[in-house]
């Protein structure tokens, strides 16, 4: 009697035993069918596409500012104006650019400026205003570069336009940006036409406040013996001559009237100061600069701080 007693205890707990490994199994499957599903889900939202701006789609623009290596304090300036400028969806770089350095004092002040920015070109040449140095930039521009601007890994072109500006204007470089992107990037002369009466790109040429060029442009610029012939003379001026005897930029576009020049004295090449504007030209002097700046509201992004109080 004892023994059936225990036999049916041990029936019992085997049924028992056995009933709640089942249960297990099925929580357990369905914990790790439900984790599959998990993981597959993760493992779909790891691998589907970033969103980004591909650099084939980003515009990539070199704005050389033609000056003289003594001017120290102009560049410094224009680090402050263009240094807190931001530009969506589109890269530019501001280079200064001047030909060889001269005196002692230069090699050590610009070399701590190289150190520091890394913002100058130093061109192979004499120092001049129109005797050849526009196109020492310009042609100079595809050896320098031909691995690449710093950041893009040998992309081609380096940068799709090249633009020569004075350090007397001011770019917005956002406007500019906009400006160029239902533009062609071959074959492209952009700027101000000249003379200041005239809205025809294709009539004359584009004022040396600031003129911008495809990268086909620079490189053909480099290899035609045309410019080589003809580098004497008023730089804007001489250039359009390059194109029109080359029978380069086909595609041109007028910027006028969101580049001008400064609305004082008024002139036929003056405009009022207004928010479309690429280019203000002739900022002589530093009043100029400030009331610019000023209607541009280019300090409204300081944050506030009890550092200091700016009225």
């Amino acid at each position: 009697m004892a023994k059936t007693e225990k036999g049916r205890r041990f029936i019992v707990s085997s049924f028992l035993f056995i009933a709640f490994l089942c249960t297990t199994a099925s929580i357990n499957e369905i914990r790790f069918d439900h984790l599959l599903r998990f993981s597959k889900c993760a493992l779909s939202l790891d691998n589907s596409p970033l969103p980004m701006h591909s650099s084939a789609d980003e515009i990539r623009v070199l704005l050389g500012i033609l000056t003289l290596p003594d001017q120290y304090n102009r560049r410094h300036f224009l680090r402050l104006i263009y240094g807190t400028q931001s530009v969506v969806g589109a890269r530019v770089d501001v280079k200064f650019v001047f030909c060889n350095l001269t005196k002692e004092d230069q090699k050590v002040l610009v070399a701590l400026e190289i150190m520091r920015y890394d913002d100058i070109i130093i061109l192979n040449c004499t120092e001049n205003m129109n005797r050849g140095k526009t196109y020492s930039f310009f042609s100079s521009l595809p050896n320098m570069l031909n691995d690449g601007p710093d950041g893009f890994g040998g992309s081609y072109p380096p940068y799709h336009y090249v633009m020569k500006g004075d350090d007397d204007a001011y770019f917005r470089l956002d406007n500019l940006v906009e400006s160029l992107r239902p533009l062609p990037r071959e074959d492209l002369y952009y700027g101000y036409t000249i003379p200041c009466d005239s809205m025809d790109p294709y009539g004359h040429y584009m004022s040396g406040m600031g003129y911008l060029i495809s990268w086909d442009i620079v490189e053909w610029l480099r290899d035609s013996d045309i410019p080589k012939k003809h580098l004497e003379g008023p730089e804007d001026k001489v250039f359009g001559d390059w194109m029109k005897e080359g029978q380069r930029g086909k595609n041109r576009h007028n910027a006028k009237w969101s580049m001008y020049n400064y609305p004082e004295p008024p002139t036929k090449c003056t405009h009022e100061l207004w928010p479309n504007t690429v280019a203000v030209h002739l900022l002589k002097t530093q009043e100029k600069w400030i009331q610019t700046l000023k209607y541009f509201n280019v300090t409204q992004d300081l944050k506030p701080s009890k550092l200091y109080h700016i009225p």
